[in-house]
């Protein structure tokens, strides 16, 4: 005799319901009724997706509206599991024209523009590019520094 029918032959009651199949019944939905009358998940349950957005650097701008961005990314090597660079080239949309080889670009995601392209070439600074020198200015009208005594 096993486990199971020996607990059940003891007639202890067991707090999960499926062991004597006393589940409560299901809401009967009709493929057919409209979506106002079929039972809304709560609030908390919905989803939030964020725009998937990487960044890169133009490496063809031939192309006419069409740049390719190559975007690398560090991911862990399968067998050595060392963090090795992946590079990946993705084409995207500039309108503009005003992206060239060189220039550091963020892709955002958007609805299929053409077969290959899915992105929009957004400008970014590079992080090694010069500042602009900016004149700081010399009288920045603040009040004169109180004494402590």
């Amino acid at each position: 005799m096993s486990l199971i029918s020996s607990f059940l032959h003891l007639n202890l009651r067991h707090p999960s319901p499926f062991l004597h199949g006393s589940l409560p019944p299901l809401p009967k939905i009709s493929p057919f009724s409209s979506p106002a009358a079929r039972p809304q998940p709560p609030p908390s349950a919905l989803t939030v997706r964020a725009m998937k957005t990487m960044q890169g650097r133009v490496v063809c701008a031939t192309n006419d509206k069409t740049v390719a961005v190559e975007v690398i990314r560090l991911a862990p090597h399968p067998k050595y599991k060392r963090r090795v660079r992946k590079k990946k080239k993705y084409q995207a949309h500039d309108p503009e024209n005003r992206f060239k080889v060189g220039d550091y670009v963020q892709l955002e995601k958007s609805r299929p523009i053409s077969k290959t392209k899915a992105f929009v070439a957004i400008p970014v600074t590079a992080r090694n590019a010069p500042k602009s020198a900016q004149p700081v200015p010399l009288d920045l009208d603040l009040p004169p520094p109180e004494s402590q005594d």
